[in-house]
């Protein structure tokens, strides 16, 4: 993902539908989820074939001289195929040549050395699960469908029993199509983790949005309203010293609660508190595919300790769905030892401490908050896993 990610700041066009099996950039396995399979994950399958190669050991393949090549070459062209498969993508064109070199030397095999070269197919499918991309288009089905019948019908023809012959369809179908859908559910655990980032910056510029609008909401009409009363004072200066003075009383009063208003704002105090937040972040968890619990004891909160919170609340579920790659958050609010106390735990993968100027802008100002009203800020990995964040706020006169 992140090499995707540098390319397309590079400025490199996106890849086209996956349908198209001949021309166009592809994106590769490897690139399309962080720990998709390789190759050599997908080698080991190749031993459903062993009783092809037992054949040719045995020496009931005859001549040895020329089955024993042939499969030689056909395990070197879909090992070659598989490769490239996974390392230019799906659909590349020297991988698709390569798989129908193999698929011609296996029905050679097959055809010329009886049923028993039948345990090629179920390999020869798999190699097409790989290389055989499947996107609008169900190309691999489209494929491996038919081949599995080809195959079922040849290994009948040439003296295997029904039951044999049916266990060559079966086998050789369900090989290709396990690979295709395993592959096929990688790319939508990608296209999962996109989205999920994609939400995280959605929610970012919502709230952005959100505040700019709050700002404007607060300062326009304050604003009018002092520049009005600046020109009514401007106006009645020399006339009347009383009257002017009562219009500078009102645009100092006024300045003044726009002031507050403005703090009140930025430290996120402004129409929001910890139950909305909280409702908030339920939300965005659950539309992030995060299991969110919520544990809230003790009495309600001063309405700044309220409200300061909430803000940590924000930003703590804000980098739990944007860095965490968690399944489940747990955010806990208590009253103790006249402190409010606020864990925000997840189970992913952990990061970093905000400590110095390795932390970002968000838990920064976070931290300048709480300092402000003497709480503390811890943050690190948690016991047993994950990533904690932890408030404690005084619960003293001045703040309630």
């Amino acid at each position: 993902m992140n090499r995707r990610m540098k390319a397309g700041a590079a400025g490199e066009s996106p890849a086209p539908d996956s349908s198209d099996t001949t021309t166009g950039p592809r994106t590769t396995i490897a690139d399309q989820v962080d720990d998709a399979p390789g190759p050599f994950g997908m080698y080991p399958w190749l031993l459903i074939g062993y009783s092809a190669f037992a054949e040719v050991v045995s020496g009931r393949a005859r001549p040895v001289w020329a089955s024993g090549p042939l499969l030689a070459i056909y395990a070197g062209l879909l090992v070659t195929a598989i490769w490239y498969g996974f390392r230019r993508g799906q659909g590349d064109r020297l991988a698709v040549t390569l798989l129908a070199a193999a698929g011609v030397d296996a029905f050679v095999l097959v055809g010329w050395f009886a049923h028993g070269m039948s345990a090629l197919m179920p390999t020869l499918a798999l190699g097409c699960g790989v290389v055989i991309p499947w996107g609008r288009r169900p190309w691999a089905a489209m494929i491996i469908t038919p081949l599995s019948v080809v195959a079922g019908l040849l290994a009948w023809v040439r003296g295997a029993s029904a039951g044999d012959a049916l266990g060559t369809w079966y086998g050789t179908l369900i090989s290709g199509f396990v690979i295709a859908m395993f592959l096929r559910l990688f790319g939508a655990i990608r296209e999962l983790r996109e989205a999920r980032e994609e939400l995280a910056r959605t929610a970012v510029s919502e709230e952005r949005l959100r505040f700019a609008r709050d700002l404007h909401d607060l300062l326009g009409h304050t604003l009018s309203v002092m520049v009005v009363k600046a020109q009514a004072a401007r106006k009645l200066a020399a006339r009347d010293a009383e009257l002017t003075a009562r219009q500078a009383a009102d645009i100092e009063e006024i300045g003044r609660d726009a002031l507050r208003q403005v703090r009140l704002a930025v430290s996120g105090y402004r129409g929001r508190g910890l139950a909305a937040e909280i409702d908030g972040a339920r939300t965005a968890l659950r539309d992030a595919g995060i299991t969110a619990t919520v544990r809230q004891e003790g009495t309600p909160l001063p309405e700044e300790a309220d409200a300061l919170l909430g803000w940590a609340v924000r930003e703590g579920v804000t980098n739990v769905i944007r860095h965490s790659g968690a399944e489940t958050c747990e955010i806990a609010v208590v009253r103790q030892d006249g402190a409010a106390v606020l864990s925000v735990r997840d189970d992913g993968r952990g990061a970093p401490a905000p400590s110095g100027t390795s932390q970002g802008n968000g838990l920064r100002g976070l931290v300048e908050r709480i300092s402000g009203s003497e709480g503390r800020l811890e943050a690190g990995p948690a016991d047993g896993g994950g990533y904690r964040l932890t408030i404690t706020l005084p619960l003293k006169e001045s703040i309630s």
